[in-house]
């Protein structure tokens, strides 16, 4: 049976001071009306029973999710003791799906992306599982890029994979992953129109995925298996906690994607964006006659191509460029913009100093 993992465990350190440690990006209504999270459950619920639909979280967010997204089944919320990265949250999902089904099939959804034309996604998600289950392989959604993007992952496509009839993405044998590029390389890679943007979502069976594990990360997978022994036990959370502790943490990327040969990426033709920081979601923002991107109360004069992100109090600009202005009931970020992804940076500072903990 098929089923969908969304990841939800992700840190909020992307677009603070909006996003906060105890509410990062996917509880924050960034695109439209609704949470990024609610739209992922919304969009994958149109082809996966929310039966089948599992959350993969820490304890620190399962209020949220209970009170964002209710529709889920408090059992089908998988909660980790820990952060150890996207490979034991995957792994964690894998061996809990399996006691359940062993012939469970699993899409693996981050919570926090955008994504246009649903029909088409939903399409490239039934070819992805049509491969998974048939060529018993890793199966990624690679995306054509359209920019030279530095905040993105890289996927170089190899040799084409026969087509199927019912196929609409053309599907290719990965030859190699690559983590985020400076401009120039990314460039170089637009140029040479053999890479896709790595989307961060996977499909691929529950029992395949965990055999890469074994091979790769045999540490973990120990810690995986001893998981799976008591999954159900009283002493379930316990062992859960314990071999938690004896994991390092690693992403599915660097653990096993870019180890194995057993990995197809599809190039989808559906939008897609990770939305990754202020300047990526500049894209989908209001803009004025000078080219600010706009949210809330604001007054410029001899302003220009400045992010104004307001809540509450007016935002009031005079004689700037290339800003970015986010104001929140107790914190104001003022950042030049090709300095937002050094955001990240200012808030390790800010931790250094326990009176700014409240803030982060």
């Amino acid at each position: 049976m098929n089923y969908a993992v969304i990841m939800c465990g992700g840190s909020g350190s992307r677009f603070w001071p909006k996003s906060r440690r105890l509410y990062p990006k996917q509880f924050l209504k960034t695109v439209g009306d609704k949470t990024m999270i609610q739209l992922t459950v919304d969009r994958i619920s149109q082809f996966i029973p929310l039966e089948n639909i599992f959350m993969v979280t820490n304890v620190c967010y399962v209020k949220t999710i209970r009170e964002q997204v209710p529709q889920i089944n408090e059992s089908n919320i998988i909660i980790e003791p820990m952060v150890r990265e996207t490979a034991a949250c995957i792994g964690y999902s894998a061996v809990k799906l399996l006691k359940k089904d062993p012939e469970a099939v699993m899409i693996v959804l981050p919570s926090d992306h955008y994504i246009e034309g649903v029909e088409q996604f939903i399409e490239t998600l039934k070819q992805g599982l049509d491969i998974a289950v048939n060529h018993h392989c890793l199966v990624t959604m690679g995306i054509k890029p359209s920019r030279a993007e530095t905040a993105y992952g890289y996927i170089e496509t190899g040799k084409g994979l026969e087509p199927d009839g019912r196929w609409h993405a053309p599907t290719y044998k990965v030859k190699r992953f690559t983590e985020k590029p400076n401009k120039e390389k990314a460039q170089e890679f637009i140029d040479k129109g053999t890479f896709l943007w790595n989307s961060g979502m996977f499909i691929w069976k529950a029992s395949v995925l965990l055999k890469q594990y074994k091979k790769f990360l045999p540490d973990m997978y120990e810690c995986l298996r001893r998981i799976g022994e008591h999954i159900g036990t009283k002493c379930e959370e316990r062992v859960v906690e314990e071999e938690y502790n004896k994991i390092d943490g690693i992403s599915i990327d660097y653990g096993i994607l870019e180890k194995t040969w057993d990995v197809y990426v599809m190039e989808s033709s559906f939008g897609w964006d990770d939305i990754g920081n202020w300047t990526a979601l500049e894209r989908y923002m209001e803009k004025d006659e000078y080219g600010n991107a706009v949210k809330g109360r604001y007054s410029a004069l001899d302003t220009r191509n400045c992010i104004l992100y307001g809540d509450k109090r007016l935002i009031a600009a005079l004689g700037v460029e290339d800003l970015i202005v986010v104001e929140t009931e107790d914190v104001v970020l003022v950042c030049r913009k090709e300095r937002d992804q050094d955001i990240k940076l200012l808030l390790k500072e800010l931790t250094k100093q326990k009176e700014n903990d409240q803030f982060i």
